[in-house]
């Protein structure tokens, strides 16, 4: 499951968590930019037990939503819930080609979301069907394209296949 050189791949997660504060609070890009926080927690539930899957989902989750003006919580536990079946995944997929992870992310994104919309659904504006069934696969397009992009930038920096 993993190796004595896992400290490289554990670091590409932080770091793309710190890119998710930075492109959507630093830099004021918002919603405009994908969620690599999501991206991050799924690429991380791969290599993880299902229990320090969804630590990793619960602490993302938590840091996301001390940032949140309503909805507290929301985030904790879709992303605990991402975390959880994203380790879980790997008992019914075995796979890290490119194709696999870009449905993998587009699919763990779109669930992320749903969960979300269905836990502060009341205090979002807008047409649930509409965000679940346009924006959200949008969205989760488009993180899926942004970790799969990063995933590749990883596997170079670092040599692997």
């Amino acid at each position: 499951m993993t190796d004595g050189r896992s400290w490289p791949f554990w670091t590409f997660i932080a770091l793309l968590a710190i890119l998710h504060f930075l492109v959507h609070l630093g830099l004021g890009v918002g919603v405009a930019a994908p969620d690599l926080l999501t991206v991050a927690v799924l690429l991380g539930a791969r290599r993880l037990r299902g229990s320090a899957a969804a630590a990793l989902g619960f602490a993302f989750g938590l840091l996301r939503d001390s940032l949140s003006l309503s909805s507290f919580g929301a985030d904790v536990v879709s992303l605990t819930l991402v975390g959880y079946l994203g380790a879980r995944s790997r008992d019914f997929f075995v796979g890290d080609s490119l194709l696999f992870i870009g449905i993998y992310l587009f699919a763990g994104k779109w669930f992320h979301d749903v969960v979300y919309d269905l836990i502060a659904g009341s205090t979002m504006a807008g047409d649930m069907v509409v965000r679940l069934f346009v924006q959200a696969p949008l969205a989760s397009l488009y993180a899926a394209a942004a970790g799969v992009v990063a995933l590749v930038l990883y596997r170079i920096v670092v040599g692997a296949r």
